[in-house]
């Protein structure tokens, strides 16, 4: 019928491949059915004739033939049956979130060609076996020869990791090879293990194999098996030489969590007490095992779920409370079997990696953490993502959960003694303040310094040096968590010169990038270690950086209070240029409060200030801080003038961010003298630099003066635009701004 279906379609026999596609049955069935290996169920013999164009004549007489053999087959006497090995454990109950891998393995599983091998790694206690042995069970009908399972015992302390031959030994004999006719030699008995399944559909699974090596024996040479491989280690030489399909399997999600715990201990519960069961989540890190065991804890007791939250919570605790009574059910313990097999140098980088705040670290971190080379600890690094201890999650970003992170800390506790931790702690502070250091003066190289409490790091640390604006803001942009966790360390284990310096140097990159709510903590945090430090001059800089970080807030009342005490200490101290800069900062205040009058007070007595102490980069800023004023109280030719002078002095300075203001200023003058197309000019011209200085609420406040510009010049739909954009992100900076851009779109 083939053949005739060909003829009549002037084309090519179907393949087996295009009977499969267009009947949904798998490649292997179409195969078997055509061959005379397996005899079709009736309705698959009635589908596959009539696709291949077979009359109705012709569909009863096959159908009657069938009929017939499998009547004849009942009747003849049967044989023996054999032995068919079903060795998989028992399934679980419930498998939550992994629908992605389970799809993955069915495709897979679809259309073999070869030897299938799918490689299963993840961290301790994220649900490997459970995945690998609940898909098995689910396509066990696939393999009727079979399904074989070996704990190869991988990282298992309390026994020998199972060999390779007794693998093998045991599967032979499961297949029901005679131990007489198995031979010593280990390529011996893979080869003949191989010949024992050879045109058989088998299912090996493969459960906790330490390594690549320990694991190529046992891979099978006939297409019609598949193997299931489950490892801590992510098996890469079995991945990139025997063309192991790999499946890392993460945390579960937050949702995936919740129907685990909800699965356990019942809907009603779980609703009974929603924050205690999002607690108990959180201090799982989302591990499956964890979890498992909590809800286990949670059932036996009786006891409220914020009773189990509290304890899970509570610092020293957590690792008790997830103890179910052996070493399999220890999350601690299942930990340590990873742990225990790493060499020296990657445990000892391990247990420092406790010390880190987190969430994640790069290779210049760690290395300054550990006071090595880059290039040894990029190796541990390595070790420890193999091992699933770590996650490489990003190119050159490092990750652990919190558990694992809780019980590396644990570890170094208890190893390292403590004069060794406090110095990894300070180099590792030391790498992110002069880091951060010297990525602020790449942003605003013209602002007043931040060498003040300045100490040249301690031995081993290899600080970052970004070179260009841009990579100083990647590189802040990716630290910015980790930097801010780096600041809460150290302003809670007595490193108050670091926390200092650290949130000054944060200052600017927070602020233009709109992060005021960090910059309000992070210079809180400043204020209150220069007071622990005793330092008049740190503490008169962080008031003065607090008070701008209330400023932009509009936290006016709370800004004037930091300006002025910063006022005090500045004339105590004799400081000019620091009396400058709290001049010019109270004349931004009382500008945004509406007050051009005492703005332009505070900002004329900079001036004379600047002037004084022959501080040019002040005076450029004074003078553009005095035409701004000018321009408020309506004298906008005056305001021309100063912020012309501003503009020259700061282009010889190649001070960006002043030019950014100051163009800024112009085009709010010539507006206000009708010269709108000059003063379009100027604003482009600001927008321009805010962009490239990564001042995102610089450019929304300069496309609403701009949108305002534009309708003046009678292009209401260019305005319209230019104050959408200024929405947009006064909108995504939750900054209270937005309100009046907002207005502006609605009445327009």
């Amino acid at each position: 019928m083939r053949r005739r279906h060909a003829r009549q379609q002037s084309d090519g026999e179907l393949t087996y491949r295009e009977l499969a596609a267009r009947t949904g049955w798998s490649h292997t069935a179409i195969a078997e059915y055509l061959t005379g290996k397996t005899l079709p169920p009736t309705d698959r013999l009635d589908a596959l004739v009539r696709l291949l164009g077979a009359t109705p004549a012709e569909q009863g007489s096959l159908a009657t033939a069938r009929d017939r053999i499998e009547e004849s087959r009942r009747r003849a006497p049967r044989a023996p049956d054999r032995m068919v090995p079903r060795q998989l454990p028992a399934d679980v109950a419930s498998l939550a979130g992994r629908d992605d891998e389970l799809a993955l393995l069915d495709k897979l599983v679809a259309a073999p060609t070869a030897v299938v091998v799918a490689a299963i790694s993840g961290t301790a206690g994220v649900g490997k076996t459970a995945l690998a042995v609940h898909w098995a069970h689910r396509v066990a009908d696939r393999f009727d020869d079979g399904q074989l399972y070996v704990n190869l015992r991988g990282y298992d302390p309390r026994v020998q990791a199972l060999s390779a031959a007794k693998a093998l030994h045991g599967f032979l004999d499961a297949l029901g090879v005679p131990a007489a006719r198995v031979p010593a030699d280990l390529d011996a008995q893979a080869a003949l293990y191989r010949s024992a399944l050879a045109g058989k559909r088998i299912l090996i699974v493969l459960d906790n194999a330490r390594d690549a090596e320990q694991v190529r024996p046992l891979l099978p040479g006939t297409p019609t098996t598949m193997v299931l491989v489950t490892s801590r280690n992510q098996l890469t030489s079995l991945v990139g030489l025997d063309s192991a399909h790999p499946i890392p399997l993460g945390l579960l999600s937050r949702d995936a969590a919740g129907h685990l715990l909800t699965h356990r201990l019942g809907a009603e519960r779980v609703a009974a007490e929603p924050e205690a069961a999002e607690a108990i989540i959180v201090a799982c890190a989302r591990l499956p095992l964890a979890l498992s065991i909590a809800a286990a804890r949670a059932q036996q007791s009786g006891f409220p779920l914020a009773t189990l939250a509290t304890e899970l919570g509570t610092a020293g605790r957590r690792f008790g409370a997830l103890d179910a009574g052996d070493a399999v059910g220890e999350v601690r313990a299942v930990f340590s079997w990873s742990y225990t097999a790493l060499t020296t140098a990657a445990a000892g980088l391990f247990r420092l990696l406790g010390l880190h705040p987190g969430p994640d670290i790069t290779v210049a971190a760690a290395a300054s953490l550990a006071g090595l080379p880059a290039d040894g600890t990029r190796r541990s690094l390595t070790e420890l993502t193999r091992a699933n201890l770590l996650a490489e999650y990003r190119p050159g970003r490092f990750t652990a959960h919190d558990l694992l992170r809780a019980y590396a800390a644990e570890l170094s506790d208890d190893t390292d003694p403590e004069p060794d931790r406090r110095a990894a702690t300070t180099r590792l502070l030391d790498h992110y303040t002069h880091t951060t250091h010297a990525a602020d003066a790449l942003l605003r190289p013209h602002s007043d310094p931040v060498d003040h409490l300045m100490t040249p790091p301690v031995a081993g640390v290899r600080p970052e040096r970004p070179t260009t604006h841009a990579e100083a803001m990647a590189w802040l942009t990716a630290e910015h968590p980790v930097l801010l966790a780096a600041l809460r360390q150290a302003a809670g284990t007595g490193f108050d010169a670091h926390t200092w310096r650290l949130g000054r140097a944060l200052d600017t990159f927070l602020d233009r990038q709109g992060h005021w709510q960090d910059r309000v903590e992070t210079c809180r945090a400043a204020l209150l270690a220069s007071e622990r430090l005793g330092d008049p001059v740190a503490q008169a800089v962080a008031h003065r950086f607090l008070a701008g970080a209330h400023t932009v807030v509009n936290q006016y009342a709370d800004a004037l209070g930091h300006l002025e005490r910063a006022l005090d200490l500045y004339v105590s101290a004799g400081d000019a240029e620091g009396e400058a800069r709290t001049h010019q900062n109270l004349a931004s205040l009382w500008d945004r409060q509406g007050e051009p009058r005492k703005a332009l007070e505070h900002s004329q007595r900079t001036l004379v200030l600047a002037q004084a102490a022959g501080h040019r980069r002040a005076q450029a800023d004074a003078l553009n801080a005095v035409g701004w004023c000018h321009a408020q109280l309506g004298e906008h030719l005056g305001a021309l003038a100063y912020c012309e002078q501003a503009l020259e002095l700061l282009q010889q300075l190649d001070d960006r961010a002043g030019e950014a203001a100051t163009w800024d200023s112009l085009g709010f003058a010539h507006h206000h003298l009708g010269q709108y197309g000059r003063a379009v000019e100027c604003y482009e011209r600001t927008l321009e630099l805010t962009r490239d200085l990564g001042d995102l609420w610089g450019e929304a406040d300069t496309l609403s003066r701009l949108g305002d510009t534009r309708h003046a010049l009678g292009d209401p739909t260019s305005g319209r635009a230019d104050w959408q954009r200024a929405l947009d992100i006064l909108t995504a900076l939750d900054h209270p701004d937005a309100a009046a851009v907002g207005t502006k779109l609605q009445l327009a």
